[in-house]
């Protein structure tokens, strides 16, 4: 009697599903934003928006730069080619746009991606940790430059003024939480503390939600050995400072990009002049990102925009249109890519 084939699915088939579902929460949670879109559309100078192509695919290669630039100077780490980091940029890109989970999503994606390459769990969160940082500062560092350039202008309205102390609180904070975060990966006592502290307030929380029938979900070895990882890679970063000089210069890049992808949509609408407010209102708008679900961003840019006196309907305009189109051109470039890690990636 012959036997019958077992019939299951993997977990790449489930996690493939699940990406199309979320794929789709997201398309559908964006629905009438995509037809706002649309309708616009003729309003634009659509010879000015094909220029995305090419400026999207080149952001991507930066973000990717960040990454890899700093890889190459471990001698632990497998080579990558021009192709792997475009590629895996654009699949990460996908990821932080499909899973509306913040950057967590895109965290552990990296993390899952870059594992055959020989790059530790520990040091793709150093790295996706550093990305962030490095194009955060270089926001805000934007967003000043912007601010005395609308300031010289005389265009910040007076019930606008708020704006200014609010970027310079909110860039000492970035660069305090920045400061903890180094101060505690470069010790190697302060980081084991942490690492015990994280063990013993996720085992509580296990406890709480299985109502004590189960301790642990992550070993207390792996959580020891991942801050450990995280330590080592700050210890190197800080003995080595000439690898951070690449990344800064691609993060400086990318920075720029993401603000000229908001600039050419205003360009295609026959509004250049709104590039100072695009830096500000990105600048500010980037607190969110990484840290809260998709949309967030958004908000926050197109309300400090019109708070600086840019007019309703094209702050909202420019920053819907903005981010339709990126969701798109993500889905597009990112969904064949990603479905090939996937199912390749070992």
């Amino acid at each position: 009697m012959a036997k019958k084939k077992r019939i299951g699915f993997s977990f790449r088939s489930i996690l493939i599903v699940l990406t199309v579902v979320l794929v789709g929460y997201v398309v559908y949670l964006n629905w009438t934003d995509i037809l706002e879109t649309l309708n616009h559309l003729q309003d634009t100078n659509v010879f000015v928006l094909l220029l995305l192509i090419p400026e999207q695919l080149f952001m991507y290669y930066a973000c990717g730069q960040v990454f890899f630039s700093y890889l190459k100077n471990r001698q632990n780490v497998k080579k990558f080619s021009k192709g792997e980091i475009l590629s895996i940029s654009t699949e990460l890109n996908f990821v932080n746009h499909a899973v509306p989970a913040g950057g967590l999503g895109g965290l552990a994606f990296l993390t899952y991606r870059l594992y055959p390459f020989n790059v530790s769990v520990g040091q793709a969160s150093f790295l996706y940790i550093f990305r962030y940082a490095i194009t955060t500062v270089i926001n805000y560092l934007q967003a000043l430059i912007a601010i005395l350039v609308l300031l010289a202008l005389n265009l910040i309205p007076e019930n606008a003024m708020w704006i200014i102390p609010v970027a310079l609180i909110m860039n000492l904070g970035v660069f305090f939480v920045l400061w903890i975060v180094v101060y505690i990966a470069s010790s190697k006592k302060r980081t084991e503390f942490f690492s015990r502290a994280v063990e013993k307030i996720s085992s509580t929380l296990i406890k709480i939600v299985t109502f004590g029938r189960r301790k642990h979900l992550i070993k207390s070895e792996k959580i020891k050995d991942y801050f450990a990882d995280i330590h080592e890679s700050v210890k190197i970063a800080k003995d080595n400072k000439r690898y951070l000089k690449k990344p800064a210069m691609w993060g400086l890049v990318y920075s720029f990009c993401e603000i000229a992808t908001y600039w050419i949509v205003a360009i295609s609408l026959g509004r250049p002049e709104l590039l100072p407010f695009i830096m500000v209102g990105e600048a500010i708008g980037s607190v969110f990102d990484g840290i809260v679900p998709y949309g967030l961003y958004e908000l926050g840019m197109a309300g400090v925009m019109i708070a600086l006196g840019v007019d309703f309907p094209t702050a909202t305009i420019v920053t819907v249109m903005t981010r339709v189109i990126t969701l798109m051109f993500t889905i597009i470039s990112g969904s064949w890519p990603y479905y090939k890690a996937i199912r390749n990636n070992k």
